[in-house]
Formats: C-alpha cells, structure tokens, sequence
C-alpha cells in the first residue's frame, strides 16, 4: 500500500498550484469562447463539455497532490450540482475514494504528542494498517484495555496550516466556477456565501473535541431509537486531534445498492435514511451534512450506523420552524404559507413575486407531493435541476442565505443515495411521518 509522510506545505507552493490551477481553468474556458463562432451549435455543446470534464479531471489532480483541506473543499463542491454539469461531478467525485495513509510512525508521533503516549503503551492492541483514510485524517482499529474494540481517528500533522493556505486560494477557484454555474448551468452562485460556510465547516472538522461533542449529542437525541448505531466517545483517549469512539460494525452502505441486494433491505435503508434527514432538519435543528455512502453503515439486524460527525450544521430556531413551515405547506398545497416561509428564510424578499420560487420548490420536492409509489430512477434530477437553474435566472432568485450551504448539500447526497438504493416507494409518507412527530 503507498504510504505518504506529509502534506503539501509552504504558502507559496500551495499558492503556485492553485495559480496554476485557476490559469489552466480560464484560459480552457477562453479558448473555448473563441472558437465557438467558428463551430455548429452541436459541436459548441459538445466542445464546451469537453472542457468542463477537463477542467474537473484538473481539478482532482491538483487535491490529490495537495492533499489536506483542498481535497476536502473539493469533495464538498462535488455534489453541487449546480456548479458542474454530472459529467464533470463524475470526475470531482473521484476524490471520495480512499487515499494512501500517512505512515504508521508518524501516526504513532502524533498520538504520543495529542495523548501522551504512544499507542502500544495505550491500547491492548493498535492496527498499524489504517482502515479508513481521507483528506484531514485517517482511521485505525484498536482494542482497549478491558476489550472494548474502539477506532481511532487521527489528524495528519500540519493539516491545519494548509486549511488556512487553501481556503484563501480557493476564491481562485470559486469564481471560475461562479462563472460556470452562470453560463452553463444557469445559476447565479453566491460564492460568498459558499466560501464562509465552507470555511465555517472546515475550521470545525479540524476540531475533534467538536466532533465528540456532536456525536455525544447525537446520540444523546437518538438514543430511544434501536434501529441507529452512533459510537460512543472515549473521552479520556481523544483530544483535539485524536477522537477515539466505540467501533461500529457493518457493511458499508454503497454495498446495499444494487438489484442483486434483497429489495426489503434496501427499502428498509431507504425508509430509514429518509426518517435520519428528515428529523434532523425538522425536530433537532441540527444536520449531519455529509451524506454519501462512506459515513454510514447497515448491520445485519438491520441497523443504520452513523459515522463521522465533524460537519454539522445547527440551524437557529427560526430557521428550523420556518423549515417546518415549508415542510407542512408541501403536504397541504398551502402556496401562501410556503411563500412567507422562503421570505422568513431569506431566499424572497417580501415584495418580490413569490410564484417563481413556488414553482421551484414544487418541482424539487415533488415526490413529497404526491401520495403513490415514486420510483427515484423516473425522477429526472439533470432536466429539473434546469428548469429550477432557468426559473431561478429568469427571475433574478439569486438569494442564497448561508443556512442553506450545506442544508442543499445534504439533500443532494440525500438524493444520490435515494437513487443509488433505487427504491420505488411512498416517499411522502416518510415526509410526513417526521412532520406529525413535531409539536404544532
């Protein structure tokens, strides 16, 4: 297995690369625009998605070097549909696969320094070979002393000085795909608002002692349900780089998709990963923002285990019953009070027509409108996300408040994983049994 001992470091390198990066981005994208006049219509579209794919197999080259905080941001940018065409999303998404861990001696060292001594003198038994590693950090199993199996998170070093180099080169990037989302997708991206709260989210995934809390919380909220596994924290071994947890076991939840898995289990999963979003946004105000297939687990009993809890969201009360407002005018057909909750949450001033982003939230949601079997293969996500993309250009909906980052995020991940289990069902009436559970 290839190992690595350090990530890309020094601001003026990292500054170089992205340079580099958002250079070769633009000036594909300018040649592009002189050679259109001289091209078909049909040879225009084909060029220019040609260069979108380029653009985003550059992209993955660049996080895989870099490694860190970059590979993360690219990772969060490669579910938003409304930047890249799926083509190109294909690409970005790459960067979701495992990367080669940092050697076991400097894991070791930095164990020693976070803990205070090295894992041999801490645990009965410590995997030298990591299960699970990813752009901040990487995972080990390990037995305690009194045979409680627990895993081990660990920071790489230094990764915290690279977040604060990448997340100033990544305005680089960003305008090149504000650019993109504008006159390709048909979107206007607020990348300011990108930006903050990607930089909010990171800070916090860099702080352990944030995700214990998190996942001390979650379980603390879902503790009556039997059916979720979340680790419990080990709080004497973790620290602000080290989170070591309960390990929690089970088959990955890419390994539940398909048509050969039994059809009642991946319905079970669908039901339950549903009722999991769901009642995060609307009863806890608090979302676990990551949803791809990696940070969840199915057991055989079947249970849905939780992993990873370093990004969050926490919604402020208005926020969440505005959420609520929405959800319950969705059931009812109330356009009215739909309206006024897209005004309470910022994406609508009151004087602005409210019919356009009726519509859009009308063809978002519409399997939670109607009430028979939907199948998520027939819903066409590429032809809606246009329409919403055209509807909201047309009428200058460029409102993005800075709660609905990573509300959009989870839902799209939502969505991948709906399609991904392929389950044909009545997805309203999971909708709506998390709405009645929450008092009016």
């Amino acid at each position: 297995m290839a190992k690595r001992t350090s990530i890309t470091s020094g601001r003026a390198r990292r500054a170089i690369k992205m340079g580099e990066l958002a250079s070769q981005v633009g000036s594909s994208y300018l040649w592009n625009q002189l050679r259109r006049p001289f091209l078909s219509v049909p040879a225009r579209e084909r060029e220019l998605l040609d260069t979108h794919i380029r653009n985003a197999q550059r992209v993955v080259e660049s996080s895989t070097q870099l490694r860190g905080a970059f590979m993360k941001l690219i990772q969060m940018l490669s579910i938003r549909k409304d930047l890249l065409p799926g083509e190109a999303l294909d690409v970005l998404r790459a960067t979701q696969s495992s990367v080669p861990p940092m050697s076991y001696a400097t894991i070791s060292e930095q164990i020693r320094k976070e803990i205070g001594k090295r894992p041999e003198a801490i645990f009965r038994s410590f995997d030298q070979t990591a299960f699970a590693a990813a752009s901040l950090g990487q995972v080990h199993r390990a037995v305690m002393r009194d045979g409680t199996d627990v895993a081990v998170k660990i920071q790489y070093p230094g990764v915290e000085d690279t977040v604060e180099q990448d997340l100033q080169n990544l305005k680089l990037l960003l305008r090149t795909l504000q650019a993109l989302g504008h006159d390709v997708m048909r979107q206007q991206i607020d990348t300011g608002a990108v930006y903050k709260e990607l930089e909010q989210r990171l800070r916090e995934e860099l702080d352990y002692v944030n995700e214990a809390r998190n996942m001390t919380e979650f379980g603390r909220r879902l503790g009556a349900d039997s059916e979720i596994m979340i680790p419990r924290v080990i709080k004497d071994l973790s620290s602000r780089r080290v989170l070591t947890m309960t390990y929690v076991d089970g088959y990955p939840l890419a390994d539940v998709m398909g048509p050969e898995v039994d059809g009642d289990l991946r319905e079970w999963v669908a039901i339950k990963i549903h009722e999991f979003a769901w009642r995060q946004i609307l009863e806890f105000g608090m979302l676990h923002t990551d949803f791809h297939p990696g940070n969840y687990l199915v057991s055989h009993h079947p249970r849905l285990g939780v992993l990873d809890f370093g990004s969050i969201r926490r919604f402020p009360e208005p926020v969440r019953k505005a959420n609520v407002q929405v959800a319950r005018a969705i059931l009812s057909g109330d356009d009215k009070s739909l309206a006024a909750a897209m005004v309470k949450l910022g994406y609508l001033d009151r004087d602005q027509d409210a019919a356009p982003m009726v519509r859009i939230i009308h063809i978002l949601f519409e399997p939670m409108r109607v009430d028979h079997a939907v199948d998520p293969l027939e819903y066409d996500t590429v032809g809606k996300a246009a329409m919403v993309g055209e509807l909201a250009l047309v009428n200058r909906l460029y409102k993005s408040p800075a709660h609905s980052v990573f509300l959009i995020r989870a839902l799209v991940g939502l969505e991948g994983i709906t399609r991904g289990l392929a389950v044909k069902t009545n997805y309203r009436r999971i909708f709506a049994n998390c709405v009645e559970r929450i008092p009016k």
